[in-house]
């Protein structure tokens, strides 16, 4: 088992409260890390239809046989459940009794809020960050061609083939209990689409004539997409600084293997002359980012900052703080074009500091306080950016 970042945080969550709720999209290890550090815990996957409806016809029944709580999979596919859980935590003495997992964030989220909030901890648990499978090696095209899903580097698996299942499991399965979509040919080619817009903003107008469909449904299809981690919205920074500034968010995939597998690229090498290597290489380094920032259990704290003239920051960190500006080029080579928006950025927002993040490997300090580093560092080696 590849060890994972946000191990600690969940050790840390358990002892603080009642339940811990791990979410996260299908395959990206919630099951595997749970029952790694919950050894000693009963284990209920609600995937079998058997356990399913025991527990659905009697949820009181069935929760009376794990007084010592357990691990519940899945635990979203039996709403019925959480109404009695809240009794079982509201009269438990113990944290940590019950760990909770699910790859349907509404779902889960909505059962939380209405029964279980302020009993329940929540953690975003999202593929493997650069950090984790650095030992496996590999080049960023590699990188961003493989994706982080562990049962890509547990086994010998080819990404291409993983991928195909993995978004016709998805559709088949994951769209189906969100929302009732008839039209899954229709879906799929707007997943597709989707792709195709990775790092650009979001104009749902256009997206809803390339589909064929209406912008309500091209919002709620997008909303699908969210709550079942396939892709997530960058939001701009609202503060504006006396400029006219962009409002629309950008889109990105939680996962570039998934979005380079929707763009129909078959192996590594191809990266390097697709037309998307730079957002795919834009994408890989905003997730990690992210992924970083939840696996503490904290807030997503990550925007990025455009004016109508064209000046723009890939990614923006709001400490609360302090707003770092972060530009992110998939070149190898350093050049001065690469210190353009940070420069601006300073300039315009009177402060100094900053970071360019990029493909190749030297770490630089420049003179005018920017500093540059590898995509794989950037947040370890003690460049704690998020």
């Amino acid at each position: 088992m590849i060890a994972r970042e946000a191990e600690k945080a969940i050790r840390s969550l358990a002892t603080q409260f009642k339940a811990v709720a791990v979410v996260g999209p299908r395959q990206s290890g919630k099951t595997t890390l749970v029952r790694f550090i919950f050894k000693d815990k009963a284990y209920i996957n609600f995937e079998n239809p058997d356990i399913r409806l025991y527990a659905m016809e009697d949820p009181r029944g069935f929760l009376a046989n794990y007084p010592e709580g357990a691990v519940l999979d899945e635990v979203q596919r039996v709403p019925q459940l959480f109404s009695y859980l809240q009794q079982i935590l509201d009269e438990s003495a113990t944290n940590g009794i019950f760990i909770l997992t699910g790859s349907n964030n509404f779902l889960l989220q909505e059962n939380i809020s209405q029964s279980l909030a302020g009993r329940v901890a929540y953690l975003n648990l999202l593929p493997l960050t650069l950090n984790e499978i650095r030992a496996t090696g590999g080049s960023v095209n590699q990188h961003i061609f493989k994706g982080g899903y562990p049962s890509l580097y547990n086994n010998e698996v080819d990404p291409s083939s993983w991928y195909a299942n993995y978004i016709s499991t998805y559709i088949e399965r994951d769209v189906r209990l969100i929302k009732n979509i008839t039209n899954l040919v229709t879906f799929e080619r707007f997943i597709k689409l989707c792709a195709g817009r990775i790092g650009q903003l979001l104009n749902l107008n256009s997206l809803a004539v390339e589909v064929g469909v209406d912008t309500k449904t091209i919002s709620a299809w997008i909303g699908v997409l969210e709550t079942s981690f396939v892709l997530f919205r960058l939001q701009p920074h609202n503060k504006n600084y006396n400029k006219r500034i962009v409002k629309m968010p950008k889109l990105y995939f939680y996962d570039t293997g998934l979005a380079a597998a929707l763009l129909g690229v078959q192996n590594s090498n191809q990266i390097d002359l697709h037309p998307f290597k730079g957002a795919l290489f834009e994408n890989l380094v905003i997730v990690d980012f992210l992924k970083t920032r939840l696996n503490k259990a904290k807030a997503n704290n990550l925007y990025f900052w455009r004016d109508n003239t064209g000046n723009e920051i890939d990614l923006l960190v709001d400490t609360g703080l302090e707003i770092i500006p972060v530009e992110i080029k998939s070149g190898q080579t350093i050049n001065n074009e690469y210190f353009k928006g940070v420069l601006y950025w300073n300039k315009l927002t009177k402060t100094e500091g900053g970071y360019v993040i990029y493909g190749g490997t030297a770490i630089q300090k420049r003179s005018n306080t920017i500093t540059v580093l590898p995509y794989t560092i950037s947040n370890t080696h003690g460049y704690e950016i998020v």
